[in-house]
């Protein structure tokens, strides 16, 4: 038998076991019901030019029990061509929270036949943006068509034993037709919830009926991503929940006073070996230092240490293989060599206390993701921490957690925002420092000759410094060193007229955090005219600032600008 042969017949059996999976539509009662005007729908007056919309949406959420649960359930119609790429699905989780089984899923054609997906879902790193990555389930649903209709549910076990925190997120990238969302809480916690950004016009407020906390809405409109908007979660119609040890507590200065001596008691725990601690500081600073020395030596020998925060979510096999012990306080970090981030934090809180200095942990909410407001009185919000040191009479906050931070420089979304300083007593607020911009620079340096065709050709250096360059060895940390044009094409991207080309080359000190981070791009730059006005052969496109010309060519928007970063030319 050919090769050809033998192709043509595995076709033919594949096509003959799909028409076999074909069902009626009524079959399965673990699936809603389709009507027909859903198979029929070609567009929705609500979301004109959708791609696809959500018909239908339900989160079921149970704490009640020894193991917390959730099932979810999704129903899209798919109005476009562009819209068959939900056909490819990816259910984002945590594996130290929890585990995702019983996925099942289906495609019903136009015609009502269905197609049940048959496959496995694959744990995938799935990678966002640059430094942005997740683990998630991902499957791809079968002979996904215009006007086909996919849905899929699924259950997420969470960790036997915990109680989690947990939000509703009706705003989605797509329309949703209708939602039905609850959630039966732990009866040995108290709960609070609360919808900071609203609910959809006409929703009822989600109430406790039954033992169960219910909110159903229909027409959610779909969320509008734009560029340099605010945190996406922020904006959304959600409502979060947040338990708490004891009875509700209504007065917010109570409140976070009980919260605080409670993630005291966390942090004094962890960083309450004083002898070990001690130690550590002799083998790391001289006795002869000054305080200045002192703390920043220690801060160095910290930001050494294998921060596993930064590293992918690594998968149940690879995890067996590491055979990682538990850090249960500072003195574990210190022999073991790793930690996550807060722990690295809190091991240079302990180390700065064994040598002498005042200093205290700070529980953070992120601007990158958070508008904090203590009156809302949830303390997930508070999803970072760094750490003040009172050094020759001054307060300077620290986070060597921070790959490439260097000492008394926090990354962007730390800065100028509110925070909770620990103490016995339940803490009080302070707000971190913000650098000034003139600390943020971008510097050119242009070395050009005019050739004889009247083109640009040589090399511009760029050098960045404060959280310009921040930023840039952030999101370089899982790039390889010899790719270093993705980082650092913002800065020259578009700035030269007439299609000009770039290379970039010569990177230094993307992999420090005590030295400017800085490159050349080789250009060649198309032939430039000088007509009338032109006051001299320039490379003005070279050295304009990129930012400034993208923020004012853009189209009208409905989210306020905000920008990560604040920076001086």
């Amino acid at each position: 038998m050919s090769y050809r042969r033998l192709f043509v017949l595995v076709l033919v059996l594949f096509a003959g076991a799909a028409v076999r999976r074909a069902q009626p539509v009524s079959a399965g009662d673990e699936w809603q019901p389709i009507s027909q005007e859903e198979l029929k729908m070609t567009s929705v007056p609500e979301a004109p030019g959708a791609p696809a919309i959500y018909l239908y949406r339900q989160v079921d959420r149970d704490d009640s029990g020894h193991t917390p649960h959730e099932y979810d359930y999704a129903r899209i119609k798919i109005l476009t061509e562009e819209g068959r790429k939900y056909a490819d699905v990816e259910i984002p989780f945590f594996k130290d929270e929890g585990n995702i089984h019983s996925i099942k899923a289906r495609t019903i054609r136009p015609d009502g036949s269905i197609v049940n997906f048959e496959g496995k879902a694959f744990d995938k790193t799935i990678v966002k943006a640059k430094g942005l990555k997740y683990l998630a389930k991902t499957f791809t649903l079968p002979d996904v068509q215009v006007g086909s209709i996919i849905e899929y549910h699924y259950t997420y076990d969470l960790s036997e034993g915990y109680v989690y925190n947990s939000r509703w997120i009706l705003s989605e990238e797509l329309f949703t037709k209708h939602g039905k969302f609850s959630l039966k809480p732990n009866s040995g916690f108290a709960l609070r919830w609360s919808w900071p950004a609203g609910l959809p016009t006409g929703s009822a407020p989600p109430k406790n009926e039954g033992g169960f906390v219910r909110l159903e809405s229909q027409n959610i409109p779909a969320f509008q991503i734009e560029d340099y908007m605010p945190p996406q979660n922020e904006l959304k119609f959600r409502v979060d929940f947040t338990y708490s040890e004891s009875d509700a507590e209504k007065e917010p200065d109570k409140f976070w006073k009980k919260e605080g001596k409670k993630l005291n008691d966390r942090v004094e725990s962890f960083t309450g070996k004083r002898k070990a601690m001690e130690q550590a500081v002799a083998e790391t600073v001289a006795p002869n230092d000054t305080p200045d020395v002192k703390l920043q030596k220690i801060y160095a020998r910290v930001q050494k240490f294998r921060n596993t925060s930064w590293e992918t979510e690594k998968t149940e096999q690879e995890l067996k293989r590491e055979k990682q012990k538990d850090i249960n306080n500072a003195e574990d970090l210190w022999k073991r060599g790793y930690g996550n981030g807060r722990q690295i934090n809190w091991l240079f809180l302990a180390m700065a206390r064994a040598a002498g200095f005042d200093a205290y942990s700070v529980y953070i909410s992120s601007r990158s993701e958070y508008f904090f407001n203590p009156q809302l009185m949830n303390p997930n919000q508070l999803n970072g921490d760094v750490v003040l040191v009172k050094l020759n009479g001054k307060e300077v906050y620290c986070d060597p957690a921070t790959a490439f931070a260097p000492f008394g420089l926090l990354p962007w979304p730390e800065t100028a925002v509110k925070g909770l300083r620990l103490d016995k007593e339940g803490g009080s607020w302070v707000t971190t420092t913000l650098p000034p911009s003139s600390d943020s620079r971008i510097e050119r340096k242009a070395d050009l000759k005019l050739t004889e065709t009247g083109s640009l050709e040589g090399k511009l250096t760029v050098t960045f410094s404060g959280l310009e360059a921040l930023w840039r060895r952030i999101e370089e940390r899982n790039e390889d060193a010899d790719q270093p044009e993705e980082a650092s094409r913002g800065p020259s991207e578009g700035v030269h007229p007439g299609g000009d080309r770039f290379g970039f080359d010569e990177p230094t000190g993307l992999g420090r955090f005590d030295a400017d981070a800085s490159g050349r791009v080789r250009t060649e730059s198309a032939r430039m005219g000088f007509g009338r006005g032109a006051a001299s052969p320039c490379a003005g496109g070279a050295l304009q600032r990129a930012r400034k010309t993208r923020v004012r060519a853009c189209q009208p928007r409905s989210r306020d600008l905000f920008f990560i970063s604040i920076r001086k030319d």
